[in-house]
């Protein structure tokens, strides 16, 4: 699967670097666990539809009466569309010399979360959604004034979600300027029970399938297949012992793409079929 690199591919031709950018994107067919590498942070605001998306250590689903705003990174994006056929959302890219320049001219809140996280989920309301038409009117005016004028909405959305949600936001700000990386066996324990593939769990740790390998052999002593179809169906029996699930309800959640599949592994690992454990 290709990576696509946001938001360039969405950027004419331009000589000069953009800090901050406004996209409209829409489509008509789901996309699922598409490979981003995004190079800016950005807020999501969705109009239409429902967005996951799989971070390192974390995913998050949203929908139209939801925004992100999602930090710098490589992530897996989900975009489903709703009874419209359509999805639609409002991206919003910003730089972080133009957030750091935003910190120094409003000094907020400065600190540590106490669980960071690479997204923050924002409750759409009367002021975002007519924040949103002022960005979508934008679009008609001249280039120059529409520059200056994007400087002050992104001034004003910030100021307006400090406001909003206070203290946690302020502290969000601070963490996205923040360059600790998440440790690789974080990444892994935080996705054993995903339905990621191993090479979905590499591009999050940001690195090749095969460099992924040799470093999850040199930390687990163990291939990383193995080792994830062991916890999984280990999670998955006690899952079904407990007697409020099938292995129809959960064989997708745990990474097998058909019942078939998921019953042959549970039964070569276990001696006996998923059915038979709820007899």
């Amino acid at each position: 699967m290709t990576v696509a690199n946001i938001p360039e591919i969405y950027i004419q031709s331009d000589d000069r670097k953009q800090d901050l950018f406004v996209y409209d994107f829409k489509m008509t067919s789901d996309v699922v666990k598409s490979k981003v590498n995004l190079s800016m942070n950005m807020f999501s605001f969705l109009q239409v539809g429902k967005k996951q998306v799989h971070f390192a250590d974390a995913s998050v689903m949203v929908n139209k009466e939801q925004s992100l705003l999602i930090r710098e990174g490589n992530w897996l994006w989900t975009e489903l569309l709703d009874n419209d056929d359509i999805y639609y959302c409002k991206l919003f890219f910003f730089s972080e010399s133009r957030l750091k320049e935003f910190l120094k001219k409003y000094p907020i809140q400065d600190g540590k979360l106490k669980e960071e996280v690479p997204f923050f989920v924002i409750e759409n309301d009367e002021y975002i959604a007519s924040y949103i038409g002022t960005l979508s009117r934008m679009a008609a005016m001249p280039s120059t004034f529409n520059e200056n004028l994007l400087s002050i909405k992104f001034e004003e959305i910030m100021l307006y979600l400090i406001g909003k949600y206070g203290e946690k936001f302020e502290l969000y700000l601070h963490s996205l300027i923040s360059k600790e990386n998440s440790p690789f066996k974080k990444i892994i324990e935080s996705n054993v029970y995903s339905n990621l593939k191993l090479e979905e769990i590499a591009f999050l740790c940001n690195m090749s399938l095969s460099t992924f390998k040799r470093n999850f052999i040199a930390e687990y002593e163990m291939s990383p297949g193995k080792w994830l179809q062991d916890k999984r169906l280990q999670r998955a029996k006690e899952l079904l012992q407990q007697g409020d699930v099938t292995a129809s309800d959960i064989y997708l959640d745990f990474g097998y793409s058909n019942l078939s599949n998921f019953s042959i592994a549970f039964k070569n690992k276990f001696g006996i079929s998923p059915i038979e454990i709820l007899k």
